[in-house]
C-alpha cells in the first residue's frame, strides 16, 4: 500500500494507536523470580517504556535476542558470574550480553547484572571474602557526583552480596564502599552497572529476601528483625532516590 505500512490494532483508537506503536521497548532479564525491578518500574514506565521480562529458567531465554529491546535490564540473583558449570544459562547470556555492549546499546545491571557487565566487558568477576548486607549510603566520587547517583548522597541503600569484580576497561567508576571500591560504574551514556539495591524499600519480596537467602542472615550475623526494622525506617528513602536517580539516566539515553 502506498505511504508506508499500515498497523491495524483492534479495539484502541487512533490516539492510542500512535501511542502504542511509538513506544519503547525494554526487556527485564530475571534470574531468580523474587529479584525483579521492584522500585525501578515506576521511571522505566514513565519514560515511556512498554516492558517484558524473561526468566533465564525459561527455556525461551535461549533464543531471546538481547540486543532487540531498546532498553536491556539484568537484575539479581544469588548465584555467581563464575558458576557456569551449574547454571548454564550464564555463558548463553554473557555472549548475548558481550553482542550488545559492543554495539553501544542501553544497559542496566544491578547485582548480578552488574557483575554479569563487567564479566562480558572481560573484567575478572570473583567471591570477595566478606559479605556485605544491610542498609548503608554508597561513598560517591568526584565522577559520581555528577552523575545520576548523585541523587542518593549520604542515602542508606540495600547492600546484599559477597561478589565484587575488577573495574573493566574504559568506564568510570562512580560509588564505592568501604567493604567493595567497585560499587557503581558507567560508560558514557547508555551504560550503568550498580552493584547495591536502591530499587529495593518497598516491595513486598524482601520479605521473600528474609526467608530464601537465610544462610546470609546467619553467614554474617545479622539478625531477620534488625534488617526488616531497617527496611521500613530507610527504605521509603531509598527507592525514592533510586527512581530519581534512573529517570535522570533514562533521560540521557542515545538510541
Amino acid at each position: 500500500m502506498d505511504g508506508g505500512t499500515k498497523i491495524s490494532i483492534a479495539g484502541v483508537d487512533n490516539d492510542e494507536k500512535q501511542s502504542v506503536v511509538s513506544m519503547k521497548s525494554a526487556l527485564i532479564v530475571r534470574h531468580v523470580p523474587r529479584e525483579g525491578a521492584a522500585g525501578y518500574l515506576a521511571p522505566i514506565e514513565a519514560a515511556g517504556f512498554h516492558i517484558d521480562r524473561v526468566d533465564v529458567s525459561c527455556a525461551s531465554f535461549v533464543e531471546t535476542d538481547l540486543s532487540e529491546p531498546d532498553l536491556l535490564i539484568m537484575m539479581g540473583g544469588p548465584m555467581g558470574v563464575y558458576e557456569a558449570d551449574a547454571h548454564p544459562w550464564i555463558d548463553v547470556q554473557l555472549e548475548k550480553l558481550a553482542r550488545r555492549l559492543e554495539d553501544g546499546r542501553p544497559t542496566l545491571g544491578v547485582c548480578l547484572g552488574s557483575q554479569m557487565i563487567a564479566a562480558a566487558m572481560g573484567a575478572r568477576v570473583y567471591p570477595g571474602g566478606k559479605t556485605e548486607l544491610g542498609f548503608a549510603p554508597v561513598e560517591l566520587n568526584e565522577a559520581g557526583a555528577r552523575s545520576p547517583l548523585r541523587h542518593l548522597q549520604s542515602v542508606p541503600v540495600l547492600h546484599w552480596h559477597s561478589d565484587t569484580f575488577d573495574l573493566p576497561d574504559g568506564v568510570e567508576r562512580l560509588a564505592s564502599t568501604g567493604t567493595y571500591a567497585n560499587q557503581a560504574f558507567r560508560r558514557d551514556e547508555n551504560l550503568l552497572a550498580l552493584q547495591f539495591h536502591a530499587e529495593m524499600g518497598m516491595d513486598a519480596r524482601f520479605e521473600e529476601w528474609l526467608t530464601h537467602f537465610w544462610s546470609d542472615l546467619e553467614l554474617t550475623g545479622t539478625c531477620r528483625h534488625a534488617l526488616r526494622r531497617d527496611h521500613d525506617e530507610h527504605g521509603p528513602a531509598a527507592v525514592s532516590a533510586g527512581r530519581a536517580m534512573i529517570g535522570e539516566w533514562l533521560a540521557g539515553l542515545r538510541f
